[in-house]
């Protein structure tokens, strides 16, 4: 691969992930050390992840390297897909409206509730029993 190499880092719920674009690639993924179908079995998960390569028509430009931890496996193909998103910034700035409007440069904030005393779970109270 060539040594250039444009980076973004992704992050949703608890996971992490740092993407790196190499150019001049034939649309190769790799995903710790894994190839991409290999990593995200689940259909529709590697879809994700490249949709941001294919609304700019980039999905066979460059091949991506992707670091990603902690999580479960919606919350690391999220964060990748804004990984990818991110480095294509860096890539080319004039591709932010075309992103942005699909949706792919914001982060989504939404994490687990956490649980309150009296309940079993954030919002799930025990079952009621008159007697």
């Amino acid at each position: 691969m060539a040594d250039r190499y444009y980076e973004g880092i992704g992050r949703r719920k608890e996971a992490s992930a740092r993407v790196r674009l190499h150019p001049g690639g034939t649309g190769k993924i790799l995903i710790n050390d894994k190839d991409g179908a290999d990593f995200f079995p689940r259909i529709g998960d590697l879809d994700k992840v490249i949709a941001p390569l294919k609304a700019v028509g980039a999905e066979s430009s460059y091949n991506v390297t992707v670091h990603v931890l902690g999580g479960g496996i919606t919350g690391q193909s999220s964060a990748v897909q804004l990984g990818v998103a991110r480095a294509l910034l860096e890539v080319d700035p004039d591709l932010k409206p075309t992103l942005r409007k699909a949706g792919y440069l914001t982060r989504d904030a939404r994490v687990k509730e956490r649980k309150k005393p009296g309940l079993v779970r954030a919002r799930k109270a025990p079952t009621y029993t008159k007697r």
